[in-house]
């Protein structure tokens, strides 16, 4: 169990050099544009790509791949738009490379070589599924943190109003398959693609 603990803290770590500090999930392009401006409007945004968009998809790849299906094509072909597939792809080689101490999975989009390597060692989908999740929405706190910007202590708070949410989604995911309504998160991805000032690569 303490090993296990140990690998989850630290291939999820914002240390772990998967390049995670440098994609917003098109929390840019809707930060410029005034959609989200505080920090309530920052946790139904979260919310929302965890309870139906990319995050909900991520977590049933992640599962699928933890399990030994063959996904990574089906991971690429769900992406929306350019951005989307450039922050599945680079972040999974990445994440890949950095793991060759414990035995490297494959080059794959993320979601996917996270639960392969998670699997090789044995660790609970749950409790793995859990860590991704969680550092997932901690890397876009990061983003909006700098981007809106808010304070460290708003950017806490919003994490822990997630906390429940993301243990809800790790059990959702157990039985429930593909199947995105976030188009507002997709167009903005797609849209940053454009955007004039970018500090941010999606």
């Amino acid at each position: 169990m303490a090993d296990a603990l140990l690998n989850l803290l630290t291939w999820f770590s914002p240390a772990f050099p998967t390049g995670g500090f440098a994609y917003s999930a098109g929390l840019e392009w809707v930060v410029e544009t005034g959609v989200i401006r505080n920090e309530s409007a920052l946790i139904t945004w979260l919310e929302d790509s965890l309870t139906s968009g990319a995050l909900w998809a991520d977590a049933i790849l992640f599962r699928r791949a933890h399990a030994g299906e063959d996904i990574a094509n089906l991971a690429i072909a769900l992406c929306p738009g350019a951005e989307r597939r450039l922050e599945t792809t680079a972040q999974g080689e990445a994440f890949a490379a950095a793991a060759t101490p414990w035995g490297s999975p494959s080059p794959a989009p993320y979601p996917v070589a996270a639960g392969q390597l998670t699997a090789t060692h044995k660790i609970p989908v749950d409790d793995a599924l859990l860590a991704y999740l969680h550092a997932a929405i901690a890397n876009q706190i990061s983003a909006a943190v700098r981007l809106i910007p808010l304070g460290q202590s708003a950017g806490l708070r919003a994490q822990k109003a997630l906390e429940p949410t993301i243990r809800a989604i790790v059990k959702q995911t157990i039985s429930l398959d593909f199947g995105t309504a976030s188009w507002a998160a997709d167009i903005a991805g797609q849209k940053h693609e454009t955007q004039y000032t970018r500090l941010f690569r999606t």
